[in-house]
């Protein structure tokens, strides 16, 4: 009887949930290809014509907004798909295919604004780059996918290995979560390098958070989250080939073949190749200005997919090899490694990677899915410096469950679960070793309430045990506010905790003569304490249309107060010292951003920065060194009408503006070794053309770095490599004057 009783009540708990649901419209935006292949498609924009009242969908692709009888034209699109509007005039239930554009009779041309998306919707503050976005610059891999917005800033990180680090909120890349669909990977061994190990033609999409992430995939964020999604073997086409060369000496050559194995399966094969073995020294200070380089990358993707019974599944198998050599042009490694013939560096890297992404959405309950991440990674470099060597092994495990559903109606929605990671370090810096493991288990709760027209907020926290953090709690809490239309006001605030690499965080530091200095080592994580902030926000987006051309305008403000850091001090130039914050450390960060359609296909987007980011040295509060107080941004992009035949011309400028930057103080240095306590600033413009002949041929053309500009004698005593004072590290400017490219795409659809 008790049975029976439990089941009528189950029943009646899913009818009434169903009929709640009713209220609303509720669905699945699925993305399909040519021949007919389908899977559910995140982030899609979903909104009533004429209205304030949107959302976007989830990651298994669902929806749920609000039915009115003022409105009856529901517009669904994603940026590389056909815009759909559909006639709804009840609550029902929709499962819709979006095409994508490239399955047009004529070319659709995206324009360059598009290209690059804020959504109104979120209550997150996030910007979606995607593929048309990317190929606004060569892109050849993730780091170099951020020239042209002004989410995200770029500088190098040394004079030697040509890499290039990414900031975000005045704060570099170890602060942000950088995750490849939703798993995290750029991090531990993999941070100083790893941006440069996705390849450009790769990515289908990156999504850049501002501020406090979720917490759905783990504490470490800070400043924000960047997830990179990768092309998809049913969008992706039968066959794609692209092709690059340099002034440099850099070739480039990417293929991508996808194929369908069965109804369900489909299968793609991306493989990347790189080698630069051209040796340039165009400052005539002896040393080579980009690394001799080769990289090896191949990327297996399977995908299952099944609508009708609600699965969609992936499977990533990835493994590479990247070499880079650097120093004296006339450095021999056979002959002067370990020797002071000649100074030179080499950087070996082979990793591995493997992920299975598994989701279920209830085919009844659409608002309800099952989503479960494992994911597997061994990294090994082996690497010198002069004299100095550097290797690491790290072995890495994710797991992460995922539980959505709704609380009453589809206006309460959560998402639950547990994940849990384990980091295995096996270090060697010179004679000393650093091994370490980290294991840990956490849960997370997130409550999003939707009104559907003003009002949103999401509220999160976790709670994570780890044999070295210890117990603790994140909270995450986004709000969006619509005051008035065409507006969108967040707000925002979370805790993040992470524990410092500081080797493989500051490689630069191995190719120069500064002795290692740790200070007060009494935590668990090479004697430091793990790192602990809190990251504010608030930002505002309104759009608006002059002369019947869209634009749109944003400002914003984000503080990262520190609680515990490891402090990086590089104030004596003798050495650098890891220590515990004792003191105040903080980050400022204000960005105001303009968009707008100039003229019929002409678009210009562009940004003011300022940062204000204090740490406290032994020597006193003071400005981080080598990151400017303002930047300036502006980007013009043109894209021509297609003609008949469907070609079409691509025109694309950008200006970055670098303020005065401080330097590390060299006063004690001798005269002939020291800096002036500032930089100057400077501007670098870069611009790209590319005729398009057909939905097949593309061909591009580029220049980097128009006006010539380079930093004067990047490396300190580089007439005396091992001597006291020799430094790579200060480096506030481009090492490589004015750089040209060509290149071409071809794509068998």
């Amino acid at each position: 009887m008790k049975h029976r009783w439990g089941l009528f009540i189950y029943l009646s708990i899913q009818c009434s949930l169903v009929l709640v649901a009713q209220e609303s419209v509720t669905g699945t935006v699925y993305a399909r290809d040519s021949e007919q292949n389908m899977s559910p498609l995140q982030g899609a924009n979903v909104y009533w014509m004429n209205s304030q009242i949107g959302t976007v969908t989830r990651e298994d692709g669902t929806f749920s907004i609000r039915f009115d009888k003022a409105y009856s034209s529901l517009i669904i699109s994603y940026v590389g798909f056909r815009s759909d509007t559909l006639k709804i005039t009840a609550p029902e239930v929709v499962e819709h295919r979006l095409i994508p554009s490239n399955e047009l009779n004529e070319v659709e041309v995206v324009k360059k604004r598009d290209a690059l998306q804020r959504t109104f919707f979120s209550t997150q503050n996030v910007v979606t780059i995607n593929s048309a976005e990317l190929l606004k610059a060569a892109c050849c891999n993730l780091s170099e996918s951020f020239e042209t917005n002004p989410a995200i800033d770029v500088n190098f990180s040394d004079a030697l290995t040509g890499t290039k680090q990414i900031q975000m909120l005045g704060l570099t890349s170890p602060y942000l979560l950088i995750t490849q669909e939703n798993i995290p990977m750029v991090r531990g061994a993999s941070q100083a390098y790893g941006l440069t190990f996705t390849p450009g033609t790769w990515i289908e999409s990156i999504q850049i958070t501002k501020g406090a992430g979720s917490v759905i995939n783990g504490y470490e964020s800070i400043s924000g989250q960047i997830n990179t999604e990768l092309v998809k073997p049913y969008t992706d086409p039968v066959l794609f080939v692209n092709a690059y060369a340099n002034r440099n000496g850099r070739l480039e050559f990417n293929t991508h073949l996808n194929q369908k194995v069965s109804e369900k399966w489909s299968t793609g094969l991306y493989l990347h190749g790189n080698r630069r073995d051209t040796k340039i020294d165009d400052n005539g200070d002896g040393f080579l200005d980009a690394p001799l380089a080769n990289q090896i990358n191949i990327l297996n993707r399977w995908q299952y997919q099944n609508p009708e019974k609600g699965w969609v599944s992936f499977i990533n198998l990835r493994f590479l090899q990247d070499e880079k050599q650097v120093g004296q042009a006339n450095f021999i490694p056979e002959t002067d490694r370990f020797t002071t013939n000649s100074w030179g560096s080499e950087i070996d890297t082979k990793r591995f990677d493997s992920s299975i992404k598994l989701g279920y959405v209830f085919p009844a309950l659409p608002f309800q899915s099952l989503g479960f991440q494992i994911a597997f990674s061994s990294h090994n470099q082996d690497s010198y410096f002069g004299l100095n060597s550097y290797d690491i092994e790290h072995e890495s495990a994710y797991v992460n469950l995922i539980f959505n559903s709704i609380l009453g109606n589809t206006q309460h929605k959560f998402k639950t679960g547990l994940n849990a990671s384990y980091d295995g370090y096996n270090e060697q810096v010179n004679q000393l070793l650093f091994d370490r493991t980290d294991r840990s288990v956490g849960s997370f709760f997130e409550y999003s309430y939707d009104d559907l027209e003003t009002l949103s907020f999401t509220a999160g926290v976790r709670v994570d045990v780890h044999n070295l953090l210890g117990t603790f709690i994140t909270p995450r809490f986004h709000l969006r506010y619509a005051p008035w239309p065409k507006a969108s006001f967040r707000t925002s605030f979370g805790r993040g905790r992470r524990a410092a690499n500081i080797f493989a965080e500051n490689q630069q530091l191995f190719a120069t003569a500064r002795q290692i200095q740790l200070v007060n080592t009494n935590g668990e994580i090479y004697g430091f304490e793990p790192e602990d902030a809190w990251n504010y926000g608030i930002s505002l987006l309104q759009g608006f249309t002059l002369a019947n051309r869209s634009g749109n305008i944003s400002a914003d403000f984000y503080r990262t107060s520190f609680r515990e850091q490891v402090v990086v001090d590089w104030e004596n130039p003798l050495e650098i010292s890891f220590s515990n914050l004792d003191g105040k450390s903080y980050a400022n960060s204000f960005q105001l951003e303009f968009n707008y359609t100039l003229l019929k296909n002409l678009d210009l987007r562009t940004a003011y920065k300022y940062y204000e980011v204090k740490t406290q040295y032994q020597t006193g509060l003071l400005q981080r060194p080598l990151l400017p107080k303002n930047r300036f941004f502006t980007n013009l992009g043109y894209v021509s009408t297609p003609s008949d035949k469907g070609t079409q011309w691509r025109f694309d400028y950008t200006l970055h503006t670098v303020g005065s930057q401080r330097l590390p103080s060299t006063i004690t240095s001798p005269v002939e070794y020291q800096l002036p306590a500032f930089s100057d600033s400077y501007s670098l413009m870069n611009t790209q053309i590319t005729r398009v002949f057909s939905r097949q041929w593309e061909l591009y053309l580029g220049l980097e770095n128009i006006t010539n500009f380079t930093q004067n004698n990047p490396i300190v005593s580089a007439d005396d490599p091992f001597g006291a004072y020799f430094d790579t590290s200060i480096v506030f400017a481009p090492i490589m004057g004015r750089m040209y490219y060509a290149g071409f795409r071809f794509t068998l659809l």
